[in-house]
């Protein structure tokens, strides 16, 4: 798994999350957090 350890990868994808949540809010359809994501 190259250079990061499955919680470094964890950290990541979660702070990744978060911060998609942070800028588009809370409440909308998971395909809209999933195109957000995408961009980000």
């Amino acid at each position: 798994m190259n250079d990061l350890t499955e919680n470094k990868l964890s950290e990541l994808i979660i702070g990744a999350a978060i911060e998609v949540h942070k800028e588009i809010g809370p409440g909308l359809l998971e395909s809209t957090y999933e195109s957000a994501w995408r961009t980000s």
